[in-house]
């Protein structure tokens, strides 16, 4: 093989790879301050899981809580201010993050917020249950293969 082909092969793989490494970095982040972790992972949704709490979700999302602005209306981290945000928004329909998250991290997340990204919190703006019906409808962006 030429050196030349061997060079482009080589460029190929590399980018192939980079972005799945990066996707996992990303999901392996740590979204709670080390020292609330234990306390967030500890927290447990009081609401039950139905299609009603889901559909209260989705009015949260689309309404009030405005999620799809950045994390897009089918919740694959592509909204229209996306491209602003580094890190880029969270992919809910990322079945790989949703292993390595409880929903209590989640909701420490969305009350509080992430620091280092743009996600701010919203613990004034939304009560403990509005904040669980979203978790619950965000959870749905994973399709089948999502958590439980």
């Amino acid at each position: 093989m030429k050196p030349r082909s061997m060079l482009s092969l080589l460029a190929l793989v590399v980018s192939l790879t980079i972005p799945s490494w990066a996707t996992e970095r990303h999901r392996m982040q740590l979204l709670v301050p080390a020292d609330k972790l234990s306390e967030a992972r500890a927290l447990t949704s009081p609401l039950p899981k139905s299609s009603e709490t889901v559909a209260q979700g989705k009015a949260i999302y689309a309404g009030k809580g405005a999620c799809f602005r950045c994390h897009g209306k089918e919740g694959d981290g592509n909204g229209p201010l996306a491209a602003r945000l580094d890190p880029s928004p969270r992919n809910f329909q990322d079945q790989g993050f949703w292993i390595h998250r409880t929903e209590g991290e989640l909701f420490w997340v969305i009350k509080n917020g992430s620091p280092d990204t743009g996600l701010v919190g919203y613990g004034d703006q939304l009560t403990d249950d509005e904040i669980w019906a979203l978790i619950q409808y965000i959870r749905s962006f994973a399709g089948e293969h999502g958590p439980a």
